[in-house]
C-alpha cells in the first residue's frame, strides 16, 4: 500500500473538534490533515453518475445500503466520500444532554449513532468517545429493538467489544424519519442497582427527543 500525504479544506459547521479554524459568516472553514490509501482499485463511472464502492472497502468502514455519504472536492480535481452521521452532527448537544440525564437519573449514559460512540456521560470514561460500538449494539439499532437487562437476567449487550464488566443497562434506539440512526444506553451505577419501567421510559423519552431534534 502506498501512502500520501493530503491537506485538504473542508467546510464544517458547529463547534469542530480542531484547532486550526477561521469563522467565515457564521460558518466555519476547517483545515484537516491527514493520510489517504491508495488502494490500486479504479472503477468507471456510468451514465448516471454511478461509481460502485468495492465490498472490501464497504466491510473495513462499516459502510451498510442506504447508509448517508457526504461529498467533498478539493482544487486537485479529488473527489472524497466520508460517512455522515446525523448524530454526530450534534456533537455537543448530545454531549450536554448526555451530562443532563446523567445527573437526573443517577446512571452513567451514553449516545451512540450506528458506528460510534458520540457521547458519554456519568460513570462511563471519557475516552469511550469516538470508540466503535460492538456488533451486537449495531444488531439492536438495526433491528430497533428496546431492551432491559438486569443482572439476573442471562442476555446482556456489550456497548463495545470487550466490555470491562456487565452492569444493568437499558437501551432504546433513536429514531429519525423512520430510520434508526443511533441508540441512547442507560448503564447502572453499579452492578446492584435493579433497572425498571421508569428507566425504561426515560431512556425512550430521550431517544425519541434525540430523534426529533435530527428532524427539525
Amino acid at each position: 500500500m502506498k501512502f500520501e500525504r493530503k491537506t485538504t479544506w473542508k467546510m464544517r459547521y458547529k463547534n469542530p473538534p480542531f484547532t486550526d479554524t477561521i469563522s467565515s459568516k457564521g460558518n466555519v472553514l476547517q483545515m484537516e490533515e491527514f493520510y489517504m490509501k491508495a488502494t490500486g482499485i479504479v472503477r468507471r463511472i456510468d451514465d448516471l453518475g454511478r461509481v460502485v464502492i468495492p465490498k472490501e472497502i464497504r466491510k473495513t468502514l462499516r459502510i451498510r445500503e442506504s447508509d448517508p455519504l457526504e461529498i467533498f472536492t478539493d482544487r486537485e480535481g479529488e473527489i472524497i466520500l466520508k460517512k455522515y452521521s446525523p448524530i454526530g452532527e450534534l456533537g455537543s448537544f448530545a454531549k450536554e444532554y448526555a451530562e443532563s440525564l446523567a445527573q437526573t437519573t443517577g446512571h452513567s449514559i451514553c449516545i451512540t449513532d450506528k458506528d460510534q460512540i458520540i457521547a458519554a456521560a456519568g460513570g462511563l470514561k471519557r475516552e469511550y468517545v469516538g470508540r466503535p460500538i460492538s456488533g451486537s449494539l449495531e444488531s439492536l439499532i438495526g433491528e430497533r429493538e428496546n431492551v432491559l437487562y438486569n443482572m439476573s437476567d442471562r442476555e446482556y449487550i456489550e456497548i463495545f467489544d470487550s466490555s470491562e464488566e456487565k452492569r444493568p443497562q437499558v437501551i432504546s434506539p433513536i429514531i429519525c424519519e423512520g430510520d434508526a440512526i443511533g441508540a441512547v444506553v442507560m448503564v447502572g451505577r453499579s452492578d446492584k442497582v435493579t433497572m425498571g419501567e421508569t428507566e425504561q421510559v426515560v431512556a425512550k423519552c430521550a431517544a425519541n427527543f434525540m430523534g426529533k431534534q435530527m428532524e427539525a
